[in-house]
């Protein structure tokens, strides 16, 4: 089964970067020029186009960045259940001193300064 699959996915992947090609090339060609004036893109550039925005801004799918975003935020929540209140303290001293005055207002009033 796993044969299988490895001789199917550079297939899926050249048809991902063909479709997603055409997509883009056709919708920059169709827009941009039209609306700022800018020149016309080749099929190539839109390949290029399309692999830049997702180095930049991930996407996709395949689990990416947004599984190790929540899964980093349940570590958190269990080990901030674990921990004193004493070590609260301290590790909210220690990110104040390292990122900044955040968590209760500085004016004694309760109102952001």
């Amino acid at each position: 089964m796993r044969k299988k699959w490895f001789f199917l996915a550079p297939l899926g992947i050249a048809i991902f970067v063909a479709i997603g090609g055409e997509v883009v090339l056709h919708l920059w060609n169709w827009l941009l020029p039209t609306l700022f004036g800018w020149r016309p893109i080749t099929f190539w550039q839109a390949v290029g186009l399309l692999a830049l925005c997702r180095i930049l801004f991930g996407g996709g799918g395949f689990g990416g960045r947004g599984a190790h975003r929540s899964d980093f935020r349940r570590r958190m929540a269990g080990r901030w259940e674990q921990m004193t209140p004493e070590e609260r303290e301290k590790f909210r001293q220690g990110m104040r001193s390292r990122c900044g005055g955040f968590g209760e207002p500085t004016g004694g009033t309760g109102e952001p300064a």
